[in-house]
């Protein structure tokens, strides 16, 4: 085994061995600024492990000569070589004598906990590298040589997950060409760790208590500081949601009474995640004289990497003194020099680059959009779905989290940013765009960067639509379900682990088939056969990809301007409208002709498939959508059940009612729930990203929901997008007692690990309760 790269010693010639992030780490740590000690297990030691690995059966053994060419649109081809491939070298044994380095070296730090970074490079061309952030995850290990053996090989397999393996492919990347080092560093408590987004304008600092795992994971709403670039003010500040901490051990850096139990740890490793009382929630993480502290590392750092910025950092424990800590750095600029930045709201994961396609007027819809473009438009409404399967990233001007663009974008698995002020004017037309869903921000290239990337597509592939590949996944009891619309979803998402679709939106499954018109128009145009016939057999292909799993159809529920051949031109722009079970009364037309093709899926065999009433206000409405069911003979069938969307507030004082008039089942819709309890538009950006689903009032009629739900004595589940944007909230909804939960497909993993932990936490809770009655 090659000498390790110390960090301190690390030389411009060292950088494709040592990868991107160990590198820039180095260059900033010989200028004197405080990063963590480390050393960098290099990419030639990954390649002489390979080559060890000779067995004539190997598929590993010959990816040092192979670019491992895969059919990447194959998803049972690409889980099982990436399987294989993972398997090999999990399996395989690390020389004793590489252990023995690595180990001695780290014992020089006395300590008993490491982490473990993945730093990638290429060998050659490292422009193509593109965004890796998120495709190789950080590992923890304890200071032992069978922990070191254990988590260098996971960190290598990473390299040849399935998603991995799709991004290389997507990116025109020949797998040998990729160089894979780890970066090694001891582990110390942190009081708090976050991140700073610097810019030429506003910076941006995050923060939550202790080590940064729950910020990375997203399973945290982290604190949030504005600052003035110039002047190093404090601009705006917002206090964020952090019921979870991460800490090595059962150790902890807060008092006990500000940590309650542990929930769970992290791969089986030194670091354990603890709730943080409710009281010490309400607290900032970072005292005013560590957030000034980060604000001048910052200043201190333009000199070194530019006005655009990015670090991520960490207050440590030292020696019972706090120091502050880089742990990653990474500068857009320096790959792409001269960029104009925009700051918005991430809406949906990922990162694009392409050109920007500007539609000034939301109203005035194209009849097509060039394919393979960014849209960029003021607002996005249901009707522009058809459009949508043609970009790769939306910009808009407005919206909020549970606005229709965000919507649609994270079931579309593409990136997006909403609330970006006035980007029709900022955003010319043609523009050269990089956007990123996930810190919410948009890069105008300039021309010398738009020729250098003109070939390269730096789309991040959604690794959250992918099965969940060599993985033991805990087994949960409460319900996950997905929330879909499109048939070209189906053969992606059917492998993942759900039980069921939880909402099958009916109105954006019709929409690539009614070309922009009102299913009435269809009907007084006399195509009501047509309709039906291909109405029926969209809900049978969802019906026939799920069986016997439960499909939820939610019938129709446009507003009456959501559709731009609805009626007139003059229908008011209400948030309400003609919606929900109220237009099935004022006329049944259509309802009926949903019911017939539901009664249609039926015949042809499918009894999984339940009806799931939207905006319900009265228990009339309700007996009249039940009876027409019952005479449209949906009934007839045992399996069938008839719920309702509980997001009308009346709900909450009618619950029992409906149950006596025969509903089966409720589903909360917290996107309407929200605004109708709040008074605020979904739609506006600014207002919901203040007053959100985690508002005291309406996190108190979920619970009310769920608690008259179990006395009722039916289910209750949840679909809208609170417990995918803020999953902090599932640990409530688990222990309120929530039946299932629906989130769209991006967010189903991480999802599915919330409820795990939250299930752990109550088994824990419990079995405690139990011993202490025994005691």
């Amino acid at each position: 085994m090659d000498k390790l790269y110390w960090l301190d010693q690390i030389k411009l010639q060292d950088r494709a061995k040592v990868g991107d992030k160990a590198f820039y780490l180095s260059r900033i740590k010989q200028r004197g600024y405080p990063v963590v000690p480390g050393f960098v297990v290099s990419e030639e030691v990954l390649r002489s492990f390979l080559e060890t690995l000779n067995s004539s059966e190997s598929l590993v053994a010959n990816l040092p000569n192979s670019s491992l060419h895969l059919d990447v649109g194959n998803w049972r081809q690409l889980q099982q070589v990436a399987g294989r491939l993972r398997q090999e070298i999990i399996h395989a044994t690390v020389p004793s004598q590489w252990l023995n380095t690595i180990l001695v070296a780290a014992r020089e730090w006395q300590t008993d906990s490491l982490i473990f970074r993945p730093s990638l490079a290429l060998a050659t061309a490292t422009n193509r590298l593109g965004n890796t952030s998120g495709l190789l995850d950080a590992t923890f290990c304890r200071c032992e040589e069978g922990a070191i053996a254990h988590t260098l090989k996971h960190t290598w397999s990473q390299l040849f997950r399935a998603r991995s393996l799709l991004y290389w492919q997507r990116m025109g990347v020949n797998l040998q060409e990729v160089n894979l080092a780890i970066l090694v560093q001891p582990v110390q408590n942190a009081i708090a760790s976050g991140s700073l987004m610097a810019n030429t304008s506003d910076w941006k600092i995050d923060a939550t208590w202790g080590l940064g795992v729950a910020l990375t994971q997203g399973e945290v709403t982290p604190d949030t500081y504005k600052i003035q670039q110039d002047t190093g003010i404090v601009l705006e500040r917002q206090l964020g949601n952090k019921m979870l901490i991460y800490h090595l051990d059962s150790s902890a850096s807060l008092n006990s009474e500000s940590l309650r139990q542990s929930v769970f740890t992290v791969d089986n490793s030194c670091v354990a995640a603890y709730l943080v009382e409710n009281a010490h929630q309400q607290q900032y993480a970072l005292a005013e004289e560590y957030l000034q502290q980060v604000i001048t590392l910052g200043h201190q750092l333009e000199s070194e990497l530019g006005k655009i910025f990015t670090i991520e950092w960490t207050i440590a424990e030292d020696n019972s003194t706090p120091h502050l800590y880089i742990t990653q750095v990474s500068t857009p600029q320096s790959a792409i020099p001269n960029l104009q930045f925009i700051k918005g709201v991430g809406a949906a994961r990922g990162r694009v680059t392409a050109n920007a396609h500007v539609v000034n007027d939301s109203q005035k819809k194209p009849e097509q959009l060039p394919k393979g473009v960014i849209l960029v438009v003021p607002t996005v409404t249901p009707d522009w779905l058809p459009l949508l399967q043609q970009v790769v990233g939306i910009v808009t001007a407005q919206g909020g989290l549970t606005s229709h663009a965000a919507i649609l974008a994270r079931e579309l698995g593409i990136p997006a940013v909403i609330n970006v002020a006035e980007a029709t004017l900022l955003i010319p037309n043609g523009e050269r765009l990089l956007i990123d869903g996930d810190r919410g921000e948009v890069y105008l290239l300039k021309p010398d960067e738009a020729t250098t990337t003109e070939n390269q597509q730096q789309q991040l592939p959604t690794p959250s639509f992918h099965p969940v590949v060599n993985r033991q996944m805990p087994m949960i009891a409460t319900q996950l379900l997905v929330n879909l619309s499109q048939l070209s979803l189906i053969e992606q998402v059917q492998n993942l682990p759900v039980d069921g679709v939880g909402l099958l939106r009916s109105e954006l499954m019709l929409l690539p088939l009614l070309q922009g018109q009102h299913p009435n128009f269809w009907l007084l145009d006399g195509r009501k056969s047509k309709l039906l016939e291909q109405w029926s057999e969209q809900i049978i292909q969802f019906a026939r990809a799920f069986t016997p799993r439960p499909v939820f159809y939610r019938s129709l529920d446009w507003r009456s301007h959501e559709l731009s051949a609805n009626n007139s031109q003059s229908a008011p722009q209400s948030i309400l409208g003609d919606r929900g079970t109220f237009s099935y009364v004022r006329n049944s037309d259509v309802f009926e002709l949903e019911l017939t093709a539901i009664a249609n899926a039926q015949k042809a065999g499918y009894d999984n498939i339940n009806l799931l009433l939207p905006f319900v206000r009265s228990v009339a409405e309700f007996t009249f959508c039940r009876q027409k069911a019952e005479q449209f003979g949906l009934t007839q069938i045992p399996q069938f059940q008839l719920w309702i969307m509980a997001e009308v507030p009346s709900v909450l004082f009618l619950l029992p009612e409906y149950v006596k008039a025969g509903v089966a089942g409720i589903s909360i819709g917290t996107n309407d729930l929200t605004q109708l309890l709040l008074g605020v538009d979904r739609e506006q950006g600014d207002i919901t990203k203040v007053l959100n689903e985690r508002h005291p009032a309406v996190m108190a009629a979920i619970a009310q929901l769920i608690q008259m739900s179990q006395i009722a004595g039916i289910p209750c589940s949840i679909c809208g997008q609170a417990p995918a944007i803020y999953p902090e909230i599932i640990d409530q909804l688990v222990q309120w007692g929530i039946t299932s939960i629906s989130v769209e497909p991006e967010a189903v993993e991480r999802t599915y690990q919330a409820i795990a932990r939250a299930e752990h936490r109550l088994l824990l809770q419990a079995a405690r309760r139990q011993m202490g009655e025994c005691g």
